[in-house]
């Protein structure tokens, strides 16, 4: 199914088939304030499985990320870091990072690396923050698979469409999308963060 959704004023029917498709254990490409992202509820396993078979990809052995809609939701699924992460989180979010952090007790064995971290977004994008609203539970969060037909992360909706429509349940239209990823933060090591991947996000101290 494709779905239109404008980005500034999602439609509150079509964000209701959204979420009825997650909670049935459906797969979404959706938009985020980098590319379009690949997901599912993360608590569905079956789900988070079909995710990793479609970007050919081993669960145990992926740092996977999901998208929470706050800072307060997020700290649901992380261990207690100190004030300095908290601050350059709190300045830098919504936007367009990944931060890896500790993971608590709440998140998915799925999700969880070696050790023992998960990396977590809260995107500026008004669609994607209703859907995880709405949902009540964070989305998957990973890219699409680049491939012979894409040299770079694709950005046209309609493409993506006609690339993965039969691969997943709904692709979402919100406008065409960025092809550079999310800056990820390391913040798991307790004294301090690290940048391993510089991305679109520059981060604000």
């Amino acid at each position: 199914m494709f779905i239109s959704i404008n980005p500034q004023n999602p439609d509150e029917r079509k964000v209701k088939q959204v979420i009825d498709c997650l909670k049935d254990g459906g797969v979404i490409i959706y938009p985020t304030d980098t590319i379009y992202g690949i997901g599912c509820d993360i608590y569905n396993a079956k789900a988070v499985e079909r995710v990793c078979r479609i970007k050919g990809t081993d669960p145990a052995k992926t740092l996977l990320s999901f998208v929470c809609n706050d800072l307060s939701h997020l700290s649901k699924y992380t261990l207690n870091f100190d004030k300095s992460i908290y601050r350059l989180m709190k300045i830098n979010l919504p936007g367009p990072f990944t931060f890896i952090l500790k993971a608590s007790n709440e998140v998915p064995k799925l999700f969880v690396s070696k050790r023992k971290t998960v990396g977590i977004r809260v995107p500026d994008h008004k669609v994607t923050q209703t859907i995880v609203e709405r949902l009540g539970n964070p989305l998957l969060s990973t890219s699409l698979p680049k491939n012979d037909d894409f040299t770079e992360y694709p950005t046209d909706p309609e493409e993506i469409y006609e690339k993965y429509g039969k691969l997943v349940d709904i692709v979402i239209d919100s406008g065409m999308g960025n092809n550079n990823p999310s800056t990820v933060v390391d913040c798991s090591q307790g004294d301090g963060w690290e940048i391993i991947r510089q991305g679109i996000g520059e981060l604000v101290f």
